[in-house]
């Protein structure tokens, strides 16, 4: 079995006048993408300051690297890597002088730094203060910050947040390397492709509920009440079919003339099922 990063259990959290964690219970192993999905104000950024022990629950329990987050050390905090809005950066400094201040804290090998200002494409800015970058690069920034020392686990608020379609597949690249080598990361996004196409599970948010929780697939399948086929014929005509039998024999019949360009399912996407679960968007 992989090794257990991080273990929510009933954990729910009480404001004066507001219920904002509701009887959560998740985990994240090692080499995980889990993405937690919700609107503004559905609970995320609670979660992760209990989580990391910047707040305390008002019930249940909950576990990062085997520690109860309501007593954590310093040697945990080695271990953890955090990019949310509340990330800063050192404007004064370089590019390169704010990494390599956190690489003689953590101890890493400066090699590190200059392998990870080309993996978030940040070389040709190295010697620019933080303060001239655009909002994207400081972004990328922050990220190359968080996974300097490679942190067995990772969280990460809207990651590709104001980053081009380039840069941002370079960043989910780096992210499922980091994946691969068995970090756990733990992810927010409004961007639901991203999550479908990152995570090996997600967690829909709503009112400080978990409303679904589930593979991607999985979880637009569970919607499928309907089930569809999009067809492109060669002549660019475009046919949407309902799973019937009259219907099989037609698109058999098509596929045997070779006149079928492609065929697509009707699943919902993520961003369908959020709106059929809670009744709103992700914004």
């Amino acid at each position: 079995m992989k090794e257990e990063l991080l273990k929510l259990r009933h954990i729910s959290k009480v404001f004066i006048n507001n219920h904002a964690l509701k009887d959560i219970n998740m985990t994240l192993a090692a080499g995980e993408i889990l993405g937690f999905l919700g609107p503004s104000g559905a609970g995320k950024t609670t979660t992760i300051k209990i989580i990391t022990g910047q707040m305390i629950q008002s019930s249940g329990e909950a576990f990062i690297l085997g520690s109860d987050t309501r007593k954590l050390n310093e040697k945990i905090y080695e271990k953890i890597g955090i990019v949310t809005d509340a990330s800063g950066i050192y404007e004064e400094f370089s590019v390169y002088e704010n990494l390599l201040l956190f690489a003689q804290l953590l101890q890493v090998p400066k090699e590190r730094i200059e392998e990870l200002l080309d993996r978030v494409g940040l070389t040709e800015q190295k010697k620019q203060l933080a303060g001239k970058l655009s909002k994207g690069q400081e972004q990328r920034l922050i990220l190359a910050r968080a996974v300097l020392h490679q942190p067995k686990v990772l969280f990460l608020d809207e990651p590709t947040s104001g980053l081009d379609p380039t840069t941002a597949r370079e960043i989910h690249r780096l992210l499922l390397e980091l994946k691969e080598a068995g970090m756990g990361i733990f992810l927010t996004t409004h961007n639901m492709e991203e999550a479908a196409k990152l995570c090996d599970h997600v967690a829909l948010l709503n009112d400080g509920k978990i409303v679904e929780f589930g593979t991607p697939q999985e979880i637009c399948l569970r919607y499928n009440s309907e089930k569809k086929y999009r067809v492109l014929l060669n002549t660019r005509e475009e046919v949407t079919l309902a799973h019937t039998e009259e219907n099989t024999k037609k698109l058999s019949d098509w596929l045997t003339r070779d006149v079928v360009e492609s065929i697509h399912t009707c699943e919902p996407t993520l961003e369908s099922v959020f709106l059929t679960v809670t009744g709103r968007g992700l914004n």
